[in-house]
């Protein structure tokens, strides 16, 4: 009799400590869930933290690349073919929306960003039947339309008879060119700088169609001390 009590004593004691630890087995197994659902989590969290910047610098490269695609662009003036309308080293904004189709928008006098035939700094191929070309930025004044008849004689430019004052004298090779009228599609652009200039009057560029014209030049931003509208 004394040894069955203490025989359901033990038994009763075992399951309480059976008991016992399966309880802390779970609250031990509980826990460490918890902590590994929260070092997930953690972890979750900060992927998608670094996808986040990773998309909105994304984004943000691919609207300022169409801003100047097709709003407005820095452009830095290199060399002397400008002055003294405009200075070496000076940045300027050049508005790409300033133009539309053909010749809307355009004048005669307006100074733009262009390229000139052949003129390529590099060249990336990106498969057989497609490559992007980088290409030479000019700036330069533009002085005659398609229809317009241009004239070089005496070192001075005649465009439709009329006489172009020049802020320099024209010295630069070609000193004459010879009466001619522009085709449909033919712009001509000078420096005002015109004994320094290379531009239309030369043979490798003569007169540029209007997908060489890429935008106009609204004002100087750079240096900040210069900061004004260009005409």
């Amino acid at each position: 009799m004394i040894w069955r009590k203490g025989s359901k004593a033990m038994s009763l004691k075992t399951n309480e400590n059976t008991a016992k630890e399966e309880k802390k087995s779970l609250l031990k197994t509980a826990a460490e869930k918890s902590k590994k659902k929260k070092e997930d989590k953690k972890k979750k969290t900060l992927g998608q933290e670094i996808m986040s910047w990773v998309w909105t610098l994304l984004a943000a490269l691919l609207i300022a690349t169409c801003v100047r695609a097709f709003v407005a662009e820095p452009v830095r003036v290199d060399g002397t073919s400008m002055t003294n309308t405009l200075q070496d080293g000076e940045i300027v904004l050049v508005s790409k929306m300033a133009y539309g189709k053909g010749t809307e928008g355009m004048n005669r006098n307006d100074i733009v960003i262009c390229r000139y035939p052949g003129r390529i700094d590099s060249s990336i191929t990106l498969g057989a039947a497609l490559s992007i070309d980088n290409y030479t930025i000019f700036v330069k004044r533009l002085v005659a339309l398609p229809g317009d008849t241009v004239e070089i004689a005496g070192g001075k430019l005649y465009v439709n008879g009329q006489e172009v004052p020049d802020p320099e004298f024209m010295g630069s090779v070609p000193h004459d060119y010879p009466l001619r009228q522009l085709n449909a599609d033919e712009y001509f652009v000078v420096g005002d700088n015109r004994r320094t200039s290379h531009d239309s009057r030369a043979a490798d560029v003569g007169p540029i169609s209007r997908d060489m014209i890429m935008g106009k030049v609204e004002r100087v931003i750079f240096p900040l001390s210069n900061w004004r509208k260009v005409e």
